[in-house]
Formats: C-alpha cells, sequence, structure tokens
C-alpha cells in the first residue's frame, strides 16, 4: 500500500516534518503513515471501539492542508493513541492477574520506536512485542517493514481479537502476524531477531523474575535479538559484555548485541 501514496503529497508532509528538526528518513516514514491514516476506509466496528476517530482524523486532514510540522504529528499521535486503545478492554481477571504481576494496561509507546526501528529490520526478520494490547505497535512496524514474522504476546483475549481486526483493516497478511494469548511470564524471550516491549512488569516481585530470565534468553542466542525498550528497566539486567545501548532518550532506549 505504501508505493501507492501520493510522492508530492508524501516529499511535502516529509518537508514539514524535517523543518521541525526531525531526521529525514524517520519524516519520510511518518508522511507514508499520516497518508495510510488518511487513504483507510473507518476501521471495523469504529463507533463503538474508536469513538472519536472521525473526529481525530478530521483534525488531521485539516493539518495536513495548512499546518506545520509540529501540528501534524500532534494530529496524527492523538488519532495513532486513540487506535492504539489506551483503555484496553480487559476482563476483571484480566486486570487482576497485570495488578498481581506489575503489570500495564497497554499504554502505547509512541511513535519513535516504530520510525527508528528501520535499521534493523529487513524481510527475514522474526520480531515480537511483549505486551502489545491490540497490537498496533507490530502492525505498524509491518506496514512500513514488511518481514517475515511478528509475534504479538498478549494477555487479552478481546484485546488480540480488536487486533485482528485492525490487522485487516490496515491490510497486513495474516499469516506475517502471530498472535499468542498468554502472559508475558510464560512466553520464552528466544528465536527473535527484534524484541519491542513497553515494561510489561514493573521490576519487582514476579518482575524480576520475568527481567532475569528474559536477559538470560536472549543472552543465550547465538545471535542476540536487537532489543528496543520504552520507559526500560531491562538494561541492569543486559550484560554490558553482551549488549550495548545504542540509542536513548529517557522514553525508548535501544540495545544492540556486542
Amino acid at each position: 500500500m505504501v508505493d501507492d501514496f501520493n510522492t508530492a503529497a508524501e516529499l511535502e508532509l516529509a518537508r514539514r516534518l524535517v523543518a521541525t528538526g526531525r531526521d529525514p528518513g524517520e519524516a519520510a516514514r511518518l508522511a507514508r503513515l499520516i497518508l495510510l491514516f488518511l487513504i483507510l476506509p473507518d476501521p471495523p466496528d469504529c463507533a463503538r471501539l474508536f469513538p472519536r476517530f472521525d473526529e481525530l482524523r478530521k483534525r488531521l486532514e485539516s493539518v495536513v492542508v495548512k499546518g506545520d510540522g509540529e501540528e501534524l504529528e500532534d494530529a496524527f499521535l492523538d488519532l495513532y493513541a486513540h487506535v492504539h486503545m489506551n483503555e484496553a478492554p480487559y476482563t476483571s481477571d484480566e486486570r487482576r492477574r497485570l495488578d498481581e504481576a506489575g503489570g500495564y494496561w497497554n499504554h502505547s509507546g509512541g511513535l519513535s520506536p516504530i520510525l527508528k526501528a528501520k535499521p534493523w529490520i529487513s524481510p527475514e526478520t522474526s520480531s515480537a512485542d511483549f505486551g502489545a494490547g491490540n497490537g498496533l505497535q507490530g502492525l505498524l512496524l509491518q506496514v512500513l517493514y514488511p518481514h517475515r514474522k511478528t509475534v504479538q504476546i498478549e494477555i487479552s483475549d478481546r484485546a488480540v481479537e480488536i487486533g485482528r481486526q485492525i490487522c485487516e483493516w490496515l491490510r497486513v497478511p495474516a499469516e506475517t502476524i502471530e498472535w499468542i494469548v498468554d502472559d508475558v511470564l510464560n512466553v520464552p524471550a528466544t528465536g527473535f531477531d527484534f524484541i519491542y516491549l513497553y515494561r510489561p512488569l514493573r521490576p519487582e516481585g514476579r518482575g524480576l523474575d520475568f527481567y532475569t530470565r528474559f536477559a538470560r534468553e536472549v543472552e543465550s542466542e547465538e545471535q542476540p535479538p536487537v532489543i528496543f525498550s520504552i520507559a526500560d528497566c531491562l538494561k541492569e539486567f543486559l550484560s554490558e559484555e553482551r549488549y550495548e545501548v545504542v540509542y536513548g532518550d529517557g522514553h525508548l532506549t535501544c540495545f544492540k548485541p556486542r
């Protein structure tokens, strides 16, 4: 789908985004996402699942016509966050399990990890999102950088059900997405080339067990994965002999195997 975009429109949006100081490559990728959200039909079950979608998209449309780069990014962020569904559809039992394990209720990780992932994802990459919510982050990675497989790990059946609908809406090939409905505590961090996580657990109690195991598993891989971590608390568990930080801004920390 991204190949169908109006090149002139994409270049113009990218130019405005670069004027705010954004990296040109990231600006081009953000412009593609903005145009994508403008040309898609309404998402499935839009009125119930995304009641502000029409309002937020109309705002984005108006900003595309006459707004500057900062206004463009702000308007798209609002629409992206709405589709990400910060008000995740967890059942009372799922909320209890998350609270007991120190988990977070589906906060959106923002655009930075999506836009910065290009150097680390190739067509043969196997990626994973630990605590995926409705899977929007992983799906947008597939939109921008089509690759072999994205594994979406999420405790909520309903979130995954919605994620499957978003997958179809974004026209991401279903065979490239694997959904695992389970607690992240139960899923090994092995077999991946790229892992995204937004602090799925606090580093205490069962969370300590999770990060200790996670670090041990990724470091044991013959080719350890690149890890993009939001609100990071993984660093203290990773060995400096095996991993180095290649980017960090206080929100996103990117780890590359040495």
